[in-house]
């Protein structure tokens, strides 16, 4: 997923992997080997990878952006996880994120594994830690600002548009 401003120029972006068919195929379990919680965490994804896993990878935003826009665009991000499992036709969206950016995922309906320890990753500056959406219950737990835009946005990429409209994502248009 990428955001591109009124110029053209790509100013935030996310990769997507999987779904994934094994466990091993994961790259954020890399950040838990030989910690505690590593174990909890791989089966965590080894139950879930049956029914689809997505895994969310290099969540940017460009820096030079104003607090607002960059605000935005991390809103409309963290909607992304969501359509990007949709469209992937995979139950659970996954991503490990620093836990000062785990709360802007929660409002788009992830749910932190409260029990698995948080790691320093990619390093002692950050305290990184996994978090779920479940395409079955994420509306149950988002916020309902984000909710509406999620179902609007929903609305949208059924009917074909593969650029969502400025008003919707508070930032330029998604493609």
């Amino acid at each position: 997923m990428a955001a591109i401003d009124p110029f053209g120029d790509v100013v935030a972006g996310m990769r997507v992997q999987g779904p994934y068919t094994h466990v091993d195929e994961v790259n954020a379990l890399a950040a838990w080997a030989g910690r505690a919680g590593e174990s909890a965490l791989r089966k965590r994804v080894a139950d879930r990878i049956p029914e689809g896993v997505v895994e969310v990878k290099a969540v940017w935003a460009d820096r030079g952006l104003d607090r607002g826009q960059r605000r935005a665009l991390g809103a409309a991000l963290d909607r992304c996880v969501v359509h990007v499992t949709s469209l992937l036709r995979a139950r659970y969206g996954f991503v490990t994120a620093g836990e000062h950016a785990a709360e802007g995922y929660r409002t788009s309906g992830a749910r932190s594994d409260w029990w698995i320890p948080a790691v320093p990753f990619p390093d002692d500056r950050y305290r990184t830690v996994p978090l779920w959406w479940d395409m079955r219950t994420y509306r149950s737990i988002a916020a309902e600002p984000q909710l509406t835009l999620i179902e609007a946005e929903q609305l949208a990429l059924a009917a074909g548009d593969t650029e969502l409209p400025a008003d919707l994502t508070g930032a330029g248009g998604l493609a």
